[in-house]
């Protein structure tokens, strides 16, 4: 067994077990499941390259969801997201529940949005969070307090 070989196993094991909430995250911030694909996959190939770079500090997992974000954060930085209606959006004929809920969640700012994915879409914990952001723990519970604030006031606001 070379030296390579547990860390690439791990980093599969991740990709394997975490896949689909993986791609949701990528598709809920890219609004595109080609993009959300094609992000999940490039992200998996930065890991696998900078697998020496990983120091076993933190959860393997916490670092691809990092990678993931930072991927993410590239493909939106060249194009805009597709996807996040500021109106109505339609889903086999129906029109999407809670089209109100989206928007809001699309005009978030970016780490309250990525905060607000990573926890309900990844179920991540707040450890996790903070490693794959890049921030302490007690910042992922402030910044979700702001976003759920932020999202019940337009609620409120769009109810009335």
């Amino acid at each position: 067994m070379t030296p390579d070989e547990p860390a690439l196993a791990a980093i599969e094991e991740v990709y394997r077990r975490r896949y689909p909430a993986l791609l949701r995250v990528a598709l809920a911030l890219l609004g595109n499941r080609e993009r959300a694909r094609d992000a999940v996959q490039e992200a998996f190939v930065r890991a696998i390259r900078a697998r020496h770079a990983y120091r076993s500090e933190g959860e393997l997992e916490a670092w691809i969801w990092a990678t993931l974000t930072n991927v993410c954060r590239d493909v939106l930085r060249r194009t805009p997201p597709i996807g996040l209606p500021t109106g109505p959006a339609q889903t086999n004929g129906h029109s999407e529940p809670w089209p109100e809920l989206r928007a809001a969640v699309a005009a978030l700012p970016e780490r309250q949005r990525l905060a607000l994915f990573l926890r309900y879409y990844a179920d991540l914990d707040y450890q996790s969070i903070a490693a794959a952001l890049g921030v302490e723990r007690g910042t992922v519970a402030a910044t979700l307090h702001a976003a759920h604030a932020v999202l019940r006031t337009k609620l409120k606001e769009v109810a009335r």
